[in-house]
């Protein structure tokens, strides 16, 4: 086999790690099962529908029938090791694919003929584009699709940056995929039940439509190598190994995307599959070029996924990039030590068992790094590791506040939320001082349901879960001048306090201000931080019951009294003034707005302004999403008192690939009846 430069291009040297990844429902689980018994990993296919399959064997996933977290499992083909990394399609669990394909070598993309998932497609392919991970597509359900190859190519190809490259064309007879040929090979294939494929000869009506196709194949690989263009201009037959070649430098350099059909319920396809990853897919060593890792003597790993497992603890799931690693082992993040390799593990699924040490290519579980965390760059030696591909989370798009059902159980509730975090770094827990509320946040109403689960099935926590408090504020819209005065007698020195404060209401946004007018020495000055300290001991709960902001207070006049006055005594008079005054300055509900960025399909742009309008919003205007064709960035502001919910209308107006994000951006009033209910829930009234 040569490249266009008339060199060698060889079969890559495993082990291999492959990421299966593709939208929701697409088959992704169902294929790995489909491998795993085709290579002999397992006796039989499972299903994953009754629960006998390798994957999606965790309580969560099989409660709700879908991937709610990456599954592993290990095989070996034709005498190479392949790890397979089976990642959730359902976007609210996308994150989990994040630490993965920093690490693997190249993705298989599940696939198939469904207009309603082109766009979870596209953003699956847009992202390995952008890591640059070679990618081939596997056509699934073909023995489903009423679709032509071509239509659903043509169907497809808008979520591809490059083009989907044809490499299998079906079989039909009676309108039955019973077979395909292999474009690349010129080979007819019959499919056997969960057996390979039979050779067979082509008949006339196939071989007419494989030169057909086969030669639409070669004409988009010329468009990369102009010796084949040549030989296609010229009427020459270009030899296999020339293809062959092509295919897999193409592929490898991110130029094309081959396409490969089958069903893996019924195990059809899954060899041909195998055999283009073993001599196709890239090893190890163009995953580290990718990364940017040089040679060294240092053991390097990624963490691909961090696993608390009932009997072996913390687990973190990497892939060996150089080097071999060993038990009892220290390794370095980017902090420091994260501990010492506390027993290797093979994972298969829900099953972990020792093993022996790991080489470069092979995915292993690390036991009880404690330091560790999913996305690091781990290595051996004294120094730290640069990071090759640190995580970013994804903003959170929904949140409740969670409470232990048993106050006991606060201590308890902490630490499991961490631990659920280290799993799930796109779950985002924080305490918000003011409404005295733990908050739990994440990807979509399913990612948070998951997450509540495991506190009670994991952890024997039951919690109970209520939205978010708003962060109302309040405000005033009246001036007025008041003295607030204390004055008490109980025998010995008293009390006594006295100032006149005159406040008035500031432009939104400019916050709190104190003057000191003071003059003649009406009041000492060494009372003044005590009268200040008073005015905000109310502004910390208005007449409203929230907290006060953009006022503007000017202490002009006051007593005191040699004896009794003292720092407490102008503080309360502070108080005292500051309560009445408020009451008396018209006060005014003021609601946070957000602007939200709201990124959908361009086809759903109008639902999106519908349920902005809906939700007391205002529309800011949309514009079509840089370098991305048929997507829309509708721009809003948003009360957020009205943000719930939003994030599950727009998942169900855009088959699950809308989202948003959001920030604080103004305060603005609430008034009329929408006020009274906000200020009944708080315990007041409007005045």
């Amino acid at each position: 086999m040569t490249d266009r430069n008339g060199g060698g291009v060889g079969r890559s040297a495993g082990p291999k790690a492959i990421a299966l990844i593709g939208p929701f429902g697409s088959g992704k689980t169902t294929l790995m099962e489909a491998i795993l018994a085709r290579t002999g990993a397992i006796h039989r296919q499972g299903l994953v529908g009754d629960g006998t399959a390798v994957g999606d064997a965790g309580a969560e996933a099989r409660a709700h029938a879908m991937s709610v977290e990456l599954n592993v499992a290990e095989t070996s083909f034709m005498g190479e090791r392949i790890a397979l990394l089976d990642c959730p399609g359902s976007v609210e669990f996308a994150h989990e694919a994040e630490a993965v394909l920093a690490a693997v070598d190249c993705a298989v993309v599940v696939a198939e003929a469904d207009e309603k998932k082109v766009g979870a497609l596209q953003l699956i392919l847009r992202r390995l584009e952008a890591l640059k991970i070679p990618r081939i597509l596997f056509l699934n359900k073909i023995d489903k699709s009423e679709k032509g190859v071509r239509e659903t190519l043509a169907l497809l190809q808008p979520a591809s940056s490059v083009p989907l490259l044809l490499r299998h064309i079906p079989i039909r007879q009676n309108d039955i995929v019973t077979g395909f040929v292999d474009l690349a090979l010129e080979r007819a294939f019959i499919y056997r039940e969960y057996a390979p494929s039979e050779l067979v000869d082509m008949s006339d009506d196939v071989r007419v439509n494989e030169v057909r196709e086969r030669y639409a194949m070669l004409e988009k690989l010329a468009d990369y190598d102009d010796s084949l263009m040549e030989e296609l201009l010229e009427d020459v037959e270009p030899s296999r190994e020339h293809v062959l070649a092509d295919l897999v430098v193409d592929m490898r350099a991110g130029l094309v995307c081959p396409v490969l059909i089958g069903s893996a319920l019924h195990g059809h396809g899954v060899g041909r599959l195998l055999k283009a990853i073993r001599h196709e897919a890239p090893d190890v060593a163009a995953t580290v070029g990718r990364l940017g890792l040089g040679d060294g003597p240092e053991t390097v790993l990624q963490v691909m996924k961090t696993v608390h497992t009932g009997h072996a603890g913390k687990l973190s799931i990497s892939r060996v990039l150089r080097g071999t690693i060993q038990d009892g082992v220290e390794l370095m993040g980017p902090e420091g030590s994260v501990g010492r390799v506390s027993g290797l593990l093979r994972v298969f699924g829900q099953q972990v068992n020792k093993r022996e040490p790991a080489a470069a290519g092979e995915v292993v579980g690390l036991g009880k790094l404690d330091g560790a965390a999913t996305g690091m760059t781990l290595a051996t030696g004294k120094q730290v590791p640069a990071q090759l591909a640190p995580l970013v989370a994804p903003e959170a798009v929904i949140a409740v506040a969670v409470s232990p059902a048993e106050r006991k159980d606060e201590t308890k509730l902490s630490a499991a939320l961490l631990r659920l975090t280290e799993e799930s770094p796109a779950l985002r827990v924080s305490q918000d001082e003011e409404a005295s509320e733990i908050r739990l946040a994440g990807q979509g109403e399913m990612h948070l349901r998951v997450a509540l689960e495991r506190l009670a099935a994991r952890y024997g926590l039951k919690v109970e879960t209520k939205p978010p408090a708003i962060p109302y504020r309040e405000t005033i819209r009246g001036e007025a001048t008041v003295r607030g005065r204390h004055k008490k007698q109980s025998g010995g020195h008293g009390q006594f306090g006295d100032c006149v404060l005159e406040i008035r209401p500031q432009r939104r946004g400019n916050g709190f201000l104190f003057e000191d007018a003071i003059t003649g020495g009406v009041v000492p000055r060494n009372y003044i931080p005590a009268i200040e300290a008073g005015v905000q001991d109310v502004m910390k709960r208005g007449p409203l019951g929230f907290p006060v902001v953009d006022v503007a207070v000017k202490l002009t006049d006051g007593s005191y009294h040699s004896v009794d006055s003292s720092d407490q005594a102008f503080r309360t008079a502070a108080q005292l003034g500051m309560r009445e005054a408020l009451e008396a300055c018209s006060p005014v509900l003021l609601e946070p707005v957000l602007h939200v960025s709201v990124t959908v399909p361009s086809e759903a742009s109008s639902r999106v302004n519908m349920m902005v309008t809906q939700r007391r919003g205002q529309l800011l205007g949309f514009d079509a999403k840089p370098d991305w064709p048929g997507w829309d960035v509708v721009e809003a502001e948003i009360p957020e008192s009205e943000m719930r919910g939003l994030i599950v209308e727009l998942r169900s107006a855009t088959a699950g690939v809308g989202t948003y994000s959001s920030r604080f951006d103004h305060l603005a009033e609430l008034t009329g009846r929408l006020a009274d209910q906000v200020s009944d829930r708080k315990g007041t009234r409007a005045a």
